[in-house]
């Protein structure tokens, strides 16, 4: 099938990746623009994972400040070398992950930060809910399960949806720039001001 070079920059467009990547999804995906960008997803996710362990000892300290002053918050984001981290693409990374807290409030970048004290308190509110709602016990282990993991998805970063594309998290976000920018990238610690609190 013949892919032409408009589809090839439309789907570079929307994703970010290199040429050569967006022809060969594109041929998989018979000219399907969506398939396409979910094979660039997929890929993308693999070749992250395979830098995840790379160590991130660059990067910068972002802002933002919501209109009015009222609100702001401080973020240090990671990557391999400097010089990824004066692209305009880290930068507007770092921009948006501030931008997201700013939004959606959170109090830890990873679940593995959450206090041990704070998820237990959470399991047993959630235990108790499902008892006193008269679920079977076999299927409170499940519930506690999936509140715990909403619970996640409000106060983790990564496990947020991500404002701009809520069908995607940050951790997936990230991710994807981790695969455009060929680095390992991390969000290491944030603070988020608001005027009275």
């Amino acid at each position: 099938m013949a892919i032409s070079a408009e589809q090839v920059k439309a789907l570079r467009d929307q994703t970010g990746a290199g040429m050569m990547e967006c022809k060969k999804a594109l041929v998989e995906a018979e000219g399907d623009l969506e398939k396409a960008v979910t094979i660039l997803r997929e890929r993308g996710l693999a070749a992250a994972a395979k830098r995840s362990d790379r160590e991130t000892q660059e990067g910068i300290v972002g802002h933002y400040i919501h209109a009015g002053g009222k609100l702001g918050v401080l973020l240090e984001v990671n990557c391999e070398t400097d010089f990824v981290a004066s692209t305009d693409e880290f930068q507007d990374l770092v921009r948006d992950i501030a931008m997201q807290i700013a939004a959606a409030n959170p109090s830890h970048v990873r679940r593995e930060e959450a206090s041990t004290k704070d998820v237990e308190k959470e399991q047993a509110i959630y235990r108790k809910q499902a008892l006193d709602s008269g679920k079977p016990e076999n299927l409170v282990d499940r519930i506690v399960e999936g509140k715990l993991n909403k619970y996640y998805s409000e106060v983790c970063l990564y496990e947020q949806p991500y404002i701009k594309d809520p069908e995607q998290t940050v951790e997936e976000l990230v991710k994807s720039r981790i695969a455009t920018l060929k680095e390992n990238i991390s969000v290491k610690r944030f603070v988020r001001f608001k005027v009275g609190e």
